[in-house]
């Protein structure tokens, strides 16, 4: 008999108990579900790469220079070089009677200036390696991932005093009116156009020093690869690909990249994040 008192209280007992947590349980589902949720932050994503033949996909526009995610990084300075050689692949660009071609060729200069400037502490991103032909808005949009970078695109001219180098900056853009820190993606080059041409005199010099009857200052044009590109930007043009001997090119080469080197080295006081009004710094 007082075995089973004791067992029935015993079981009261766990019943209390089991009753008591049913409501606490409860009671904290309800509390959580009325209680909001707090939102995450959003996380960053990768830009969609871009596609051959128009503008990057979903990137139709630039983060506007001066933003402050841009200004906080800008206190390194200059230290990237992005090396554009162009054409390449199915696109030979200009040939020569002797079978000389420009996208081959332009990778011995490219492979030069690479070694001078990392000879002098620049690190170099170059928009193809091989023989293959990334589009325009591909090539910008590998120079427009970079921070505190400037960007040169190589050319084996079809035209030109054989033996020259001249350098081209891009012709005037209307300015841009930014729009929630963007600028259109097809005017990415409006606030650099004067960082754009400080950097093309300079290296215009270099090169007038080394090869006689080069132009003295850069030139203006409209150059596509040049206007989609959010950073100081040139084009260096080499003539040409009409010399009867190859090695006769190939011998420029160490002098072009000893000076657009030095060019760079001398431009790198005077970078700074322009405004985003598209005025000239």
């Amino acid at each position: 008999m007082l075995l089973f008192v004791g067992n029935s209280l015993r079981l009261r007992i766990l019943a209390i108990l089991g009753i008591a947590l049913l409501f606490l349980a409860g009671a904290m589902i309800t509390h959580a579900l009325q209680t909001p949720s707090q939102p995450q932050p959003a996380q960053a994503t990768a830009s969609t790469p871009p596609q051959a033949g128009g503008a990057p996909a979903g990137q139709s526009a630039v983060t506007a220079p001066g933003s402050p995610s841009i200004a906080q990084t800008s206190q390194s300075g200059l230290n990237i070089v992005v090396l554009d050689p162009a054409h390449g692949g199915t696109d030979l660009g200009a040939r020569g009677t002797g079978g000389i071609q420009e996208s081959d060729i332009v990778m011995g200069f490219v492979a030069e200036v690479r070694k001078a400037l990392e000879q002098q502490g620049f690190q170099v991103v170059q928009t193809r390696q091989a023989n293959d032909n990334p589009s325009f808005d591909d090539r910008s949009a590998i120079a427009n991932a970079q921070r505190n970078a400037v960007f040169i695109t190589l050319h084996i001219a079809s035209t030109g005093l054989p033996g020259t180098v001249r350098v081209y900056v891009n012709s005037d853009l209307p300015p841009v009116t930014t729009v929630n820190g963007l600028i259109p993606w097809d005017r990415a080059q409006v606030p650099f156009l004067g960082l754009s041409r400080k950097l093309g005199d300079l290296v215009q010099g270099m090169l007038t020093q080394r090869f006689k009857g080069s132009p003295d200052t850069a030139q203006t044009a409209t150059i596509r690869q040049l206007r989609t590109t959010a950073a100081p930007a040139i084009a260096v043009e080499i003539s040409s690909v009409v010399v009867n001997d190859r090695a006769d090119l190939d011998h420029m080469a160490p002098g072009v990249a000893d000076a657009i080197t030095r060019g760079v080295a001398a431009f790198k006081p005077l970078y700074v994040i322009p405004t985003t009004t598209g005025a000239l710094p």
